[in-house]
């Protein structure tokens, strides 16, 4: 009975170290160390600073009425952005429109 009992508690540890999770192997985070920046002032004469004006920075910004993607692409799950391209074909074209390449004038080469 005591080498039955023996058995099944080794394929008991058995199985439950077979099935165990292993700990991740990670590299250690560096701590971010804070930096402290001065910054110096100067104070100028009272007859500078009567002459230095405020400049005031415009910034322009333009919105299109299309919305694109982070690669410059057309984004097309917008409804202004779903119409169809418009290629000129040189030569004949196919009745769906899209060119013959039949004929040498639609051709590359």
């Amino acid at each position: 009975m005591k080498k039955l009992l023996s058995l099944i508690a080794i394929a008991a540890f058995g199985l439950s170290t077979a099935f165990a999770q292993t700990p991740a192997t990670t590299a250690p985070v560096k701590a971010k160390t804070a930096v402290k920046k001065e910054v110096k002032t100067t104070v100028a004469p009272a007859k500078a600073a009567t002459k230095m004006e405020a400049k005031k920075v415009e910034t322009k910004t333009t919105t299109t009425a299309s919305k694109m993607k982070a690669d410059g692409t057309p984004d097309m799950r917008f409804k202004e952005n779903k119409g169809k391209a418009v290629t000129k074909v040189a030569g004949p074209t196919k009745k769906d429109g899209t060119a013959d390449m039949r004929y040498k004038a639609n051709k590359k080469n």
